[in-house]
This record gives C-alpha cells, sequence and structure tokens, in this order.
C-alpha cells in the first residue's frame, strides 16, 4: 500500500520542526519586530499541519485563490513569498517528499503529463533565452518560479485524486470559497465606496495596493462601480467568477447535486450576480460558452428555457449597460477596445520578428515593441513564441481528447457527470474570456493561473476515474 511521508508521526521529527521553527521565530522576534515573528510561527505551524494531512494544504491553497489572493508574508528577504507560495510550496514539497523518500512508490499519470512536460521545459526555455532582454531581478524569478509551481501543480493533483471522494472534497471546497469570494464582492460593492475603499485599504499590510482601489467602467467614476472583492482587478475578478459558475451551473439541473437544492441556487445566484457587477464582458462571454457546453452536451431540452431567462435577464436595467458595453466593443467604439486592437497588432509584431521561442519573460530586445496584450494565446506566443503556444494547445487538446473519449461513461453517472461537465465547462469559458484578456498566462497574476490549472488537474483527474476504475481505491497517502 502507497502511503504518503508522514513526519509529524515521528516525535523526533516534530521536535525538530516545532524547535527549528521556534529558534527561527526567536530571531526574527530579535531583528525583524513581532509581526515577521508571530509570520513565520503562523506558516510553520500551517506547514506541520499539511505535512498531517495533504488535503489541507489543497484547501488552503483554494482559500487563498478565492479569498486572499494577494496577500503575502509581513517580511521581506529579498524575496517576499506570498500566502499561495507557501500553500502550493507546501502541497508540492509533501508530496515530492514522499516520493523522494519511497514512501510512496507509484505516481498516477495521464495522457495530458507529456504534453505539460514540454510545455513547462519550452517555458523554462524561454524564460532563460529572454535573459538577455531585460534584468534577472528576484521578483521576476520568484514570479516565473510561481508560474513553473502552478504548473507542476496538476501533477500532484491527478496523482491526489485517486478516488471520487477526494476529488469531490476538493470541489465543494472550490465552491465553497468561490461562493464567499462572491459574497465578499457584492457586500463591498454595496457598501459606500469611501467604506469599501477604507476596508480594502485595511489589507495593505498584506502586501494589498493602497490608495483609492476602488474601481468603475473606463476608470470613471461617473460610471458604475465595477466590483473587485480581494481581486484587486475587476477583469481577474470575473474570470475567476466564470470558471466557478460553469463549475457551480450543472449542480442546478443535476439529480444528486453537491449539495442541498436550496442551498446550491444560493451558492450559484450569488457567483452570478457577482459576475455581473464586475462588468467583464470577457468573463459574461465565457460563462455563456461555457454554460453553452454544458446545454448541448447534456440537456439540449433546457436551451429554450435557458434563452428565455437570456431574455429576461436582458430587461433588467443593469443589463442595458452590459448590452450597450457589448455592442461598443464588437464595433470597437469604446475605449478600452480600441486599446486592445492596438495590442493586438503590436503583439502581432512582436511575434512575426520572433516567432520561435518568442522574446522570454524579462522584457524585450526592440525599443519598438512590448510585452502585454490582452489575450492569453498571443501573450503565450510573445513570451514563448510559437513552439510555447503549440506547446500550450496541445496539453488542452489532449485533456478534451481525453474527455470526449470518457463522455459516454459519465453519462451514465448522476454523481460524476454534473462535476465533470462543469470542470470542462468552465475551462472553455476560461479559454474563451482568454481571448480578450491576459490574466490567465500573467506573472502579475499568478493566483488567476493557479486557478486555471487547478481546473485543468481536477478535470484531468476526474476523466482518469472513470476510464481507470481499477486506480480509484488506491490510496495516495
Amino acid at each position: 500500500m502507497e502511503r504518503m511521508i508522514n513526519p509529524t508521526r515521528s516525535p523526533l521529527a516534530l521536535a525538530v520542526m516545532v524547535g527549528g521553527t521556534a529558534v527561527v521565530a526567536g530571531l526574527l522576534l530579535a531583528y525583524g519586530g513581532p509581526l515577521a515573528a508571530l509570520a513565520v510561527l503562523l506558516a510553520g505551524a500551517a506547514a506541520i499541519i499539511v505535512l498531517r494531512d495533504i488535503e489541507i494544504g489543497f484547501w488552503g491553497g483554494i482559500a487563498v485563490i478565492c479569498l486572499l489572493p494577494f496577500a503575502t508574508l509581513p517580511i521581506d528577504i529579498g524575496l517576499t513569498p506570498t500566502f499561495l507560495d507557501l500553500a502550493l510550496a507546501a502541497v508540492v514539497g509533501v508530496w515530492a517528499l514522499g516520493l523522494v523518500t519511497g514512501k510512496q512508490r507509484r505516481v498516477i499519470t495521464a495522457p495530458i503529463t507529456l504534453p505539460l512536460l514540454i510545455f513547462i521545459i519550452v517555458a523554462i526555455f524561454a524564460f532563460i533565452f529572454g535573459l538577455g532582454n531585460g534584468p534577472l531581478t528576484p521578483t521576476l524569478l520568484r514570479k516565473f518560479a510561481e508560474l513553473i509551481l502552478s504548473l507542476l501543480f496538476v501533477f500532484v493533483i491527478i496523482d491526489y485524486g485517486r478516488t471520487w471522494v477526494q476529488l469531490e472534497r476538493l470541489v465543494k471546497v472550490l465552491l465553497l470559497a468561490g461562493a464567499g469570494a462572491a459574497l465578499l464582492a457584492i457586500g463591498l460593492w454595496l457598501l459606500p465606496d469611501n467604506t469599501a475603499n477604507d476596508l480594502l485599504n485595511m489589507l495593505v499590510r498584506l502586501g494589498y495596493p493602497g490608495g483609492w482601489v476602488i474601481r468603475y467602467i473606463e476608470e470613471n467614476p461617473a460610471l458604475s462601480e465595477r466590483a473587485i472583492g480581494t481581486s484587486v482587478d475587476p477583469n481577474v475578478l470575473g474570470g475567476l467568477l466564470l470558471m466557478l459558475g460553469a463549475l457551480a451551473g450543472p449542480q442546478l439541473v443535476a439529480k444528486r447535486p453537491l449539495f442541498p437544492r436550496w442551498f446550491t441556487v444560493g451558492m450559484v445566484g450569488v457567483i452570478f450576480l457577482a459576475l455581473v457587477l464586475t462588468f467583464s464582458r470577457g468573463a459574461m462571454a465565457g460563462l455563456a460558452a461555457g454554460l453553452a457546453f454544458v446545454a448541448l452536451a447534456r440537456y439540449r431540452r433546457l436551451i429554450p428555457y435557458m434563452v428565455v431567462i437570456g431574455l429576461l435577464f436582458l430587461l433588467l436595467p443593469v443589463a442595458q449597460g452590459y448590452m450597450a458595453r457589448f455592442v461598443e466593443g464588437v464595433q470597437g467604439q469604446d475605449l478600452a477596445t480600441q486599446m486592445r486592437f492596438g495590442e493586438y497588432k503590436d503583439a502581432l509584431i512582436l511575434v512575426q520578428r520572433y516567432p520561435f521561442f518568442g522574446v522570454g519573460f524579462a522584457g524585450t530586445p526592440d525599443i519598438d515593441i512590448y510585452l502585454g496584450v490582452a489575450n492569453v494565446y498571443l501573450t503565450i506566443a510573445q513570451t514563448m513564441g510559437l513552439v510555447g503556444l503549440l506547446a500550450f494547445l496541445a496539453v488542452l487538446g489532449t485533456l478534451f481528447g481525453y474527455a470526449f473519449f470518457s463522455r459516454q461513461l459519465f453519462k451514465a453517472d448522476m454523481n460524476k457527470d454534473p462535476v465533470w461537465l462543469g470542470l470542462h465547462a468552465a475551462l472553455i469559458g476560461g479559454l474563451v474570456a482568454g481571448v480578450f484578456d491576459h490574466y490567465l498566462f500573467n506573472l502579475e497574476f499568478h493566483h488567476a493561473v493557479t486557478a486555471f490549472w487547478l481546473f485543468v488537474g481536477l478535470a484531468t483527474a476526474v476523466t482518469r476515474l472513470a476510464l481507470n476504475p481499477d486506480t480509484n481505491s488506491v490510496p495516495n497517502r
């Protein structure tokens, strides 16, 4: 039987960890102040908890992604680690420790393993190759390491999710944390702007930006406020909520939803409402694409009802503003869309000059071109070239091909089918939204990148369970 290593069961190992943490905290108390010492003590306690049960590490990572995505430790050691860094490092580190020590002798893989490894290798090569285009700063190194950590996280999820019970718990935690993020965003949006801004400025101690952080349509206070929650940017919050909304949507019509029916309706309602309040057109388009996939794949009889609900939504006052902005976007009349068109043009120029491996992540070699475009696919092509973009598409193609061949297995399973549909709908929604924004592959938004690859790992793991039932009962810790 395979087991994950658990050093906390050894009294000696536990004593060494506690003593070491106390010594480090004491030094920091003397030289860095009480806040830094408290942060290290809490981080040490969290590490011990994760060592005892790696699943708690998953829960912690999900909670940070949804509720405190930009929080950092109040210490600076040249690098300022984020809460998400610690959560991911703990989970990946404990998993790797089990392999190194031989406590876990088998790693569960899936067809996306090879293309994902190639994608990681291309990313590392592009990073090294592009260092001549800009300085290698501690911040850049940390952010690129975060990207690689998020990609490696997929392997851990696939290996961890060996039973349906384990994966179902992770999906439940993800939905609950997402509903919490949605409620937080709605609550802050309902508060007076000054009050909401004061509350958000309390997060400055955790590395959040200060000053006036409330956002408006076109950055014009005369227009509607946009919900941001604790995600800083309304489009980034919208991207997270669209994937959560697509995941939760099938639960409304599931014969056996993960939660009681009344709770499911409320949860889906707050996620959808918070998404609407972000006024993110790309996120709304992504959610529509994800739900359309669910309807076409399983619930065609519901399409007329969805059309009626959509038409009723268009009658609401808030929807009028949405439609006006959608029309302006399609016609290229608003400033944001015009800026995007300019970015697309400049990005294509960069890709034409450096087509194979891009220019890396540090900067550009020519002064007339720049990194940064509101499009995931062009962003990857800029930094990793067409080779990197093809590797990314190969990962996604393999994932959806894997799902396609298992579709009939899920059709007859009332428990797994809504989750399987929701996870793939979330990815489709994210990929559609990626046409209009770049937060799913942006070093500045580590939590958004991690959220996307979390869905990749969960979707792959669920499919693997259906196609390989013989491994379902094999524990991994």
